[in-house]
């Protein structure tokens, strides 16, 4: 009996696994692994400021992936309904608009969740909820 050696644990291989490092919260991490597809990342900076220029920008890119997605997806005339009440929300510049772009940005992420236009749509709901301060 060896008294302060340990057997070594086996050396995991390159087969069905994915290794994730790095920060969660970083805008970059690293994947390791096979067969990986469908992969997806976003982040967002906390404490960046975001103008409305960037909450349209994302509107009208989220627009398009709707449009282009919409025989796809089962709620398409309602995230169209969202994205024309964002519109509206954004050049009016009072409490009832501020409210209404509030409910957007939490009804926004359900709505997309699992769908081809998730990384979108929570992408402008970030952006707004970032806007709004």
């Amino acid at each position: 009996m060896a008294v302060g050696r340990r057997r070594p644990d086996p050396e995991q291989g390159h087969g069905s696994g994915i290794s994730i490092g790095g920060s969660n919260v970083a805008p970059l991490q690293n994947v390791v692994g096979q067969n990986i597809s469908n992969v997806h990342q976003s982040a967002s900076v906390q404490g960046a400021a975001v103008d409305v220029g960037t909450v349209r920008d994302l509107l009208a890119a989220f627009r398009t992936e709707v449009d282009r997605s919409g025989a796809d997806l089962p709620n398409a005339q309602v995230l169209r309904a969202m994205a024309d009440s964002i519109d509206t929300s954004l050049a009016a510049p009072d409490a009832q608009a501020a409210g209404a772009l509030r409910g957007a940005v939490q009804a926004l992420p359900a709505l997309v969740a699992g769908t081809v236009v998730q990384q979108g749509g929570e992408a402008l709901a970030h952006a707004i909820a970032g806007w709004l301060g």
